[in-house]
């Protein structure tokens, strides 16, 4: 699980059955300083109704995908799972 920037959506025409009416969303992964970790984005399910510019909470395992869809089969790895409205870092 962390933390990452929305940074655009992802549309497509066609797609596996399994994603159909399910929002695609490119996430940029977050360092403690708010600032991009230099990992390449990901594409990932949307749950909460994020949008490009939030700060969320990424899930990327894929049966914790398979659960929270409750599909065995649906080919996701990455799941938006929470839009974060802050973090208290204390030292």
């Amino acid at each position: 699980m962390y933390l990452a920037r929305v940074v655009g959506d992802v549309v497509s025409t066609h797609k596996n059955d399994r994603l159909v009416g399910k929002k695609l969303l490119l996430v940029r992964k977050l360092g403690l300083d708010d600032g991009p970790d230099g990992s390449i984005e990901v594409i990932a399910l949307d749950v909460v109704d994020a949008g490009v510019g939030d700060k969320v909470l990424v899930v990327q395992e894929g049966s914790s995908a398979r659960k929270i869809f409750q599909d065995e089969k649906i080919p996701v790895q990455a799941v938006i799972v929470g839009v974060v409205d802050s973090v208290d870092l204390r030292p």
